[in-house]
């Protein structure tokens, strides 16, 4: 599957608006520069007259448009410990979406010993796979980021034995 790889820097990826913006698809709330899991997280006063609008979220809008920010590539990893590793990265995934509305695991494609997990964030990749490596000491990585404009992380994890 081919992905857009494209900048998205902090200006880019949300324009300041005035009031709350609301996610259409994933129900996050906008409010004073900062993402939120929906308006029950937000403390707005009373007697409030903000605007409140539509729009899609920067993270809901990159998995619609096919983009990522992060890419770890897991190459020969041992078949047998692919029930353990799901279990990391989806309960990775889950904290850090917990904490952030916007750091989420886009894609988790097996195919046999080879894995590759997509991200919204870089940061989210970066630190996904140095958790991978603690958990699984023989592994050894490499991190390349993309040139700019982009700021897409490209992880590559080997679990070769050699």
């Amino acid at each position: 599957m081919s992905r857009n790889i494209q900048s998205r820097h902090e200006a880019e990826e949300f324009p300041a608006k005035k009031g709350i913006v609301l996610c259409d698809d994933c129900g996050a709330a906008y409010f004073k520069k900062r993402w939120f899991h929906g308006l029950e997280k937000i403390n707005i006063p009373e007697k409030s007259d903000l605007p409140v609008s539509h729009a899609i979220c920067p993270a809901c809008s990159m998995i619609k448009n096919g983009q990522y920010e992060g890419r770890i590539t897991m190459k020969n990893f041992p078949e047998e410990s692919a029930q353990e590793l799901e279990g990391l990265v989806r309960g990775y995934a889950e904290r850090a979406h917990d904490r952030d509305p916007m750091d989420r695991v886009i894609d988790i494609n097996k195919d046999g010993q080879n894995w590759v997990i997509t991200t919204t964030e870089n940061q989210l990749a970066n630190k996904l796979a140095q958790k991978i490596k603690s958990a699984f000491s023989k592994a050894k990585s490499r991190t390349k980021f993309a040139p700019e404009p982009s700021d897409v992380a490209e992880i590559v994890i080997d679990f070769s034995k050699t």
